[in-house]
């Protein structure tokens, strides 16, 4: 009877694993990781107050890429501190609570980038493929309505799932296997196996990442075709550098987060999965303001 109400204790806080099995590395991993989200905070802070205060930049472009800047710094505050902390102190717990709440600003952060890009991939198609009736079909309202979309669409199934995962039973001391509270090893940590919750999970990564890539790769189609019809080849490479900054974001991003989310469970490997998942939790969002930056002229 003991043991069933030890059994049936409700978990109060969770040990984030992450990279302890990397004692000697802990430092240096602090040091890097510090570096480059500071790197990041001043890169992304830097590209919002240059488009703000130059006014030739005020176009759907850039309102679209000082948005992103704006979700990719906040969803690298969900993570990274934690991260950090966690790497230079012995106790690497995480309340009930606060996992929650990282797990819940972590998915709406990254659906709403998702389809950030998805609105920016469909700003250059219309840019490219409709250049007479580009100011028209990308004014300011269909600009804001994009956004608003994009955010509320992705903190509305980040609560679907996060409301989902925290109700499955956890009990006694439960680590997880990871630097921060992802779906799938938290999903792991429960004390029972739900089929149904691993559905939902699924269902948010096909309409998220997988709907948004399909969304990007036909826009995308549509760009290659009317490139392909500009008789010079200097109006070809013209039209085409200003999607490569977009399209070299779109391969990173989206490559991870396929790799992490659009597996079956038979291959997991938490292991991997925590390297990869540092890619696209601190390579990333470093990398939308180097390669906007080297990438662009304005």
């Amino acid at each position: 009877m003991r043991n069933f109400m030890m059994n049936e204790t409700k978990v109060m806080e969770f040990i984030l694993i992450g990279f302890s099995d990397f004692p000697d590395l802990q430092i240096p991993l602090f040091v890097f990781f510090f570096l480059t989200y500071l790197a990041t905070l001043t890169g992304n802070v830097l590209l919002m107050t240059i488009i703000r205060v130059h006014r030739h930049l005020h176009i759907p472009m850039y309102f679209f890429l000082s948005i992103l800047s704006f979700s990719e710094t906040c969803y690298t505050f969900a993570i990274i501190p934690k991260m950090l902390v966690n790497l230079i102190t012995e106790e690497k717990s995480i309340s009930f609570t606060g996992c929650a709440v990282q797990m819940f600003f972590f998915i709406g952060f990254g659906g709403t980038n998702c389809m950030l890009l998805t609105a920016m991939g469909y700003d250059r198609c219309v840019a490219i493929c409709k250049p007479l009736h580009y100011r028209v079909l990308m004014n300011n309202r269909v600009c804001i309505q994009l956004v608003i979309f994009a955010t509320v669409t992705g903190f509305t199934l980040s609560l679907i799932d996060t409301y989902f995962i925290f109700t499955l039973p956890f009990c006694g001391e439960k680590e997880i296997n990871h630097f921060f509270c992802d779906m799938a090893p938290v999903i792991q940590a429960a004390c029972t196996e739900n089929n149904g919750i691993e559905i939902v999970i699924f269902i948010f990564c096909i309409v998220v990442v997988f709907g948004s890539f399909l969304l990007i790769l036909l826009s995308y189609v549509l760009i290659f075709n009317t490139i392909l019809k500009i008789p010079s080849t200097k109006g070809k490479c013209k039209a085409f550098s200003t999607c490569a900054s977009h399209l070299t974001v779109v391969i990173v991003h989206f490559g991870c987060a396929s790799i992490i989310y659009l597996r079956p469970k038979s291959v997991y490997s938490l292991e991997k999965d925590t390297l990869i998942s540092v890619t696209y939790t601190v390579v990333t969002p470093l990398l939308n303001p180097v390669v906007y930056s080297l990438r662009n002229k304005d």
